[in-house]
């Protein structure tokens, strides 16, 4: 059987087109091993007669609904090609992986049999006008298919011979169009492909183009928010991402601002969020008590409003409201509470005091003295100092003898 080569075929991209009188493009002779340009007035060629029809042989008549005798007013040429369309549409590229695989053994070592008049890939790409790789990868989809069952092995195969083929769709499970897809990196790309439910030669043809994606990026809003998505996803498993993100936004200005602003309302949202599941609250001094009914509801009301606040929506003054609310009846519940209240006041004061002590400790007074660096300030300040703790001490004595 004579099988056109249809124009829009993968195999021979690199080669240029054969063109002038006689030449209707590359075809696939009877001989076992290679395609060659038919001459003029051969099978195939411009003025041909259309090659017959053998029954059960994919890409004949018997497979092509609604062919059959093509008249007098069809030219042969025209309807040679349309027969070869309707066998590419309904295969895809399993019908020139055929080709592959029934004529070429890769390194073109020899073999018993019919195997002999077999080539390897690199005499074949030569016949066919493109790149040994892009032969070896439909070899390769061949292969694959063959080890799930569906196409026979290359060992049984002769050349010219033709088997029944899957269908198209079946094709690019199988077919890596590019090289990258056999790399680690090719593979893992392929994989998250699939998960996410896509074909991998679209996201290899995107990892191989990142100039393609940054202009898309950035003239797309949709495509920003799909990166912004990944790369958030990403950096949850990628430290090193991690880091290269957030050293980014801390040397840009603009962002900076706009992350400590984020992070703000953030804290701020936790807060509310940490009364509603917890059902404690954090007082000024640091206690932790159980929040008071009120309080909870406010809480929960507050927190119901931002959760439902799109992503776009700008939360920071939500959060902050939220915030303040909060505050408010959370030290309205300290007041109401005679035991905490005094418990947070004593611990105000304790912690003030303990700030006052590291300060006065750090005071290098010899490096003052030494140099005489000191002025009278000093010494009045430290006086005046001096006698606020005197007071400070008496109020405390007299406290404690009143209440013992």
């Amino acid at each position: 059987m004579t099988t056109a080569f249809p124009p829009s075929s993968p195999i021979p991209a690199e080669a240029p087109p054969v063109t002038g009188p006689g030449h209707a493009g590359p075809v696939m002779t009877e001989e076992p091993e290679f395609w060659v340009p038919a001459a003029p007035g051969s099978e195939g060629a411009p003025g041909a007669s259309a090659p017959p029809s053998e029954p059960g042989v994919p890409g004949n008549a018997d497979r092509t609904e609604g062919t059959g005798d093509p008249g007098p007013e069809h030219d042969p040429v025209v309807v040679r090609d349309a027969r070869d369309f309707g066998t590419y549409a309904r295969t895809g590229g399993w019908s020139f992986a055929l080709k592959v695989a029934r004529s070429v053994r890769p390194g073109g070592q020899p073999a018993e049999g019919t195997a002999r008049t077999k080539v390897s890939a690199k005499a074949f790409a030569e016949l066919a006008g493109c790149s040994p790789e892009r032969v070896m990868r439909y070899y390769r989809a061949w292969d694959a298919a063959a080890d799930d069952g569906l196409v026979p092995q290359f060992e049984v195969l002769l050349p010219g011979e033709e088997v029944e083929l899957p269908d198209a769709d079946v094709w690019l499970s199988y077919y890596a169009s590019r090289n990258g897809a056999a790399s680690v990196r090719g593979r893992a790309i392929s994989a998250a492909a699939e998960a996410e439910g896509i074909r991998p030669t679209k996201a290899l043809e995107v990892a191989e183009n990142p100039t393609a994606l940054r202009a898309a990026i950035l003239a797309d809003p949709g495509t920003a928010e799909a990166a912004r998505g990944a790369l958030l996803d990403r950096m949850k498993e990628d430290p090193s991402l991690q880091t290269e993100m957030a050293r980014a936004f801390a040397r840009t200005d603009g962002l900076k601002k706009a992350v400590a602003s984020e992070a703000r309302a953030a804290d701020r949202i936790g807060y509310v969020r940490q009364i509603v599941e917890n059902g404690q609250i954090k007082t000024p001094a640091g206690h932790t008590v159980a929040a008071p009914a009120e309080l909870r509801a406010e809480a929960e009301r507050h927190l119901s409003l931002l959760d439902e606040l799109d992503d776009s929506e700008e939360t920071g003054e939500w959060a902050g409201e939220a915030y303040d609310a909060v505050k408010e009846l959370v030290a309205k519940a300290v007041e109401e509470d005679p035991a905490l209240r005094v418990q947070e006041r004593r611990t105000r004061f304790y912690n003030s005091l303990q700030k006052a002590t590291k300060v006065f400790e750090e005071l290098t007074l010899d490096e003052v003295l030494e140099e005489d660096t000191y002025e009278d300030d000093m010494l009045q300040r430290l006086e005046a100092l001096r006698e606020a703790i005197g007071s400070c001490i008496s109020a405390l004595r007299k406290a404690t003898n009143a209440s013992s």
